[in-house]
């Protein structure tokens, strides 16, 4: 099943989101790999595609696990988490419909 993960950055997060990045997407690319991965992005601070120095207010995952308990334990493994890039992160079942 899909579960989607949706987090919400602290202020002020870019500067630890660059120092946790590369280890952030390696996880993200294993799940692409194992094609579990449905869609995965960040949501810019502002109404752009580059934000630039605004940085970004969140992200969102929405990837195949066996359970929500999987779901959870992968999303609080996440190296934004231990890098404190994130103020809070909800784990819920996705049913995707369209497309």
């Amino acid at each position: 099943m899909y579960y989607a993960i949706i987090a919400e950055d602290v202020q002020d997060s870019l500067p630890l989101r660059k120092q946790a990045r590369a280890a952030h997407l390696e996880r993200l690319d294993a799940l692409k790999s194992e094609g579990r991965l449905l869609v995965a992005g960040p949501h810019p601070a502002i109404d752009g595609e580059d934000p630039g120095p605004a940085g970004f207010s969140g992200s969102l995952v929405i990837a195949e696990f066996p359970s929500l308990r999987d779901a959870q334990a992968w999303a609080d493994a996440d190296p934004y988490v231990a890098a404190g890039v994130y103020a809070s992160v909800v784990v819920k079942p996705f049913k995707k419909v369209l497309p």
